[in-house]
Formats: C-alpha cells, sequence, structure tokens
C-alpha cells in the first residue's frame, strides 16, 4: 500500500516539474526576450506558483500512437492553412448575406481529456471558436463564421467529430468501461443548432 502511495506521489511531482517547464516556455514566449535571465525568471516564477497553488495529481490513462499523433498534427496544421485562406477571402470580400452560427456538436467519447483537445484543435483554427464546452454532458458549442444554410452546420459538425477521431486514435484510452446493454443505446441526440445574424 505504502509503494503505492509513494508511486502516487512521484507521479504527481513529475506532473508538476512537467507544468513548471510548461509555464516557464508559455513565460519566456510572452516576455519575448530569448535571453537565460528571462528563462531563469520564468522557472522561479512558475516554481513558485505552483508551490503556492498546487494543481491535483493529473492522472493520463491513455496510450500514445506515434503515427496517429503525426498524422493528427499534419491534419491539423492543414486545417489551419485551409481555414486561414477562408477566412481572409471571407474578410477581404464579405458576402452580402454574411450569417455567423452557434453550433451543438454531442461528442462521442466521454473523456474530459479528449473533450480539452477537441476544444484546443477547434479553437485554434480559424472560422471557429469553442464558446462553451460543457462537460457533464461532453457538448461543444462553437462560433462558426459564414455559414451558408444547413449544409455547412453540418459540415461542421462532421469535422468537429471527425477531429475527435483522429484525437481517440492518437490518444486512446487504455482502458474503456463495459457498455451496459440496458442503458446502452446506438441512437445519438441530433445537435442542435442556432443560427444567428
Amino acid at each position: 500500500m505504502r509503494s503505492k502511495v509513494r508511486r502516487v506521489a512521484r507521479a504527481g511531482r513529475r506532473i508538476q516539474w512537467l507544468m513548471a517547464g510548461w509555464l516557464t516556455l508559455v513565460w519566456w514566449a510572452l516576455w519575448g526576450t530569448w535571453s537565460a535571465m528571462s528563462l531563469v525568471g520564468g522557472l522561479v516564477v512558475a516554481t513558485l506558483a505552483l508551490t503556492l497553488f498546487p494543481l491535483p495529481a493529473l492522472k493520463l490513462d491513455v496510450s500514445v500512437r506515434p503515427l496517429a499523433v503525426v498524422a493528427l498534427v499534419l491534419r491539423f496544421l492543414l486545417d489551419v492553412v485551409v481555414a486561414s485562406v477562408q477566412v481572409a477571402v471571407t474578410v477581404l470580400r464579405p458576402p452580402r448575406d454574411l450569417r455567423n452560427a452557434i453550433v451543438r456538436v454531442q461528442l462521442r467519447s466521454d473523456s474530459e481529456l479528449t473533450l480539452v483537445i477537441v476544444a484546443e484543435l477547434v479553437s485554434l483554427v480559424p472560422g471557429s471558436i469553442v464558446v462553451e464546452a460543457n462537460r457533464a454532458s461532453h457538448t461543444l458549442y462553437l462560433h462558426v463564421l459564414d455559414v451558408r444554410g444547413p449544409d455547412a452546420l453540418d459540415a461542421q459538425r462532421r469535422r468537429v467529430l471527425a477531429q475527435e477521431a483522429r484525437v481517440l486514435k492518437a490518444l486512446p484510452p487504455r482502458r474503456s468501461p463495459e457498455p451496459d446493454p440496458e442503458t446502452d443505446t446506438d441512437t445519438e441526440p441530433d445537435p442542435e443548432t442556432e443560427v444567428a445574424r
């Protein structure tokens, strides 16, 4: 029992140092001066912040498939380039009936890590941003630029679900709960959409 507690404590400390490294890099990037002094200052600030406000130990119960991760990153970069061109065209030549929309997408996975990763990837693609993520129902609400009818809404929803599938392929959960035959259904709720001018 003690060895298990020690392993958990060591894992928590390791995650904290990984977070400290990430916060240091963010600090370094925000300062914009690539000097050793700003790097050391970022490390001190990150360590102090994590000491005063410790984060709970993070348990990532996922496997990593390197080839699928590479495919996920490459497809994400392609999406960013294509969406950037589309947004640039929309900004330079806005259509007369320009409409934006709030799209509700029900994710298939019940993993909170998948919810976070999909929300981040979708928000980083120009033209769409997650305005709300419901952890209880694993639902994303997106603001989408230049929506031209129901087909465009369905296409956006399919893009998000395809992104989720790529994330699950790259970072599959190690253990998946067995479905309950009494409560499990094959039908999915039809996502609601609301188009706003």
